[in-house]
């Protein structure tokens, strides 16, 4: 009882704070930022991002072997200095996050956790077609959405799926173009859109770039005389999706704005 006694009052080892000095983690701000941990060499070895930067760092200054992971503990033997860069929002803060995964890659991140290729999702009119696509660069013919990570494929996927079974109202889910209803695209696809071609582009564009809202209204007009369950199951399950990344859009464009007032 007595050795368990003594163990008990050694602290736990602090090496963050014998650095750094305790006055960094105190007079860290609470407000979102993403930080940068550097070793001697003033390489970055870790960037992460928080919404509440003291609170975020506080967790870093007890190294228990028993409670931190060993890649941490690792890390932490290895810091010297930590950079702090304050974002506007939490959002704001994430994307900061990725683009600094992405160009430095520093070691202790996973490597999973680093964004892919960047991808922008292309559209372009070809009579009454409307073609679809995904690409890194695209052409000076294609209008273009992005950079956007691999999210850009699911996207392309299910607007094609949607516009697809709103410009054919008395066609089937089962009947969508070959492969489409399992995920199974082309690179490109087409879509004939008939004499609403201008019409469907202007809604896609402005869903896109102004209000999602019109566009989404739409797309449910046009599948209100649908009344198979399997049907309409599968097409408010696209639409819920198409409507998580029109509020994620608009969230983006307020913090743009509350950014710009600061």
């Amino acid at each position: 009882m007595a050795g368990m006694a003594q163990l008990l009052l050694i602290p736990d080892p602090r090496p963050l704070d014998q650095r750094l000095g305790r006055n960094f983690f105190r007079q860290a701000p609470r407000r979102p930022g993403v930080y940068l941990m550097k070793d001697a060499r003033d390489n970055v070895i870790y960037v992460g991002k928080a919404k509440d930067l003291k609170q975020r760092l506080n967790n870093y200054r007890v190294a228990n072997p028993d409670r931190m992971p060993r890649r941490h503990l690792r890390m932490v033997t290895e810091v010297q200095r930590i950079e702090l860069q304050f974002c506007g929002t939490e959002s704001a803060a994430l994307e900061q996050e990725a683009r600094l995964l992405r160009s430095l890659k520093p070691k202790f991140n996973r490597a999973g956790v680093w964004p892919g290729k960047t991808r922008f999702i292309a559209w372009r009119v070809r009579e009454d077609h409307l073609e679809l696509t995904v690409v890194e660069t695209p052409g000076a013919d294609w209008r273009r959405f992005g950079p956007m990570g691999s999210g850009a494929f699911h996207l392309q996927h299910t607007l094609s799926r949607l516009l697809w079974l709103a410009l054919n109202p008395t066609r089937a889910f089962a009947e969508l173009p070959a492969g489409w209803a399992r995920g199974d695209f082309m690179e490109q696809t087409s879509i004939n859109c008939g004499e609403a071609v201008g019409k469907v582009v202007a809604a896609l564009e402005a869903f896109f770039w102004n209000e999602a809202a019109p566009f989404l209204l739409w797309l449910e007009s046009q599948f209100a005389a649908r009344t198979h369950p399997f049907d309409c199951q599968a097409v408010q399950a696209e639409l819920e999706g198409l409507k998580e990344f029109g509020a994620k859009q608009k969230l983006k464009e307020q913090d743009r704005r509350q950014l710009a007032l600061l």
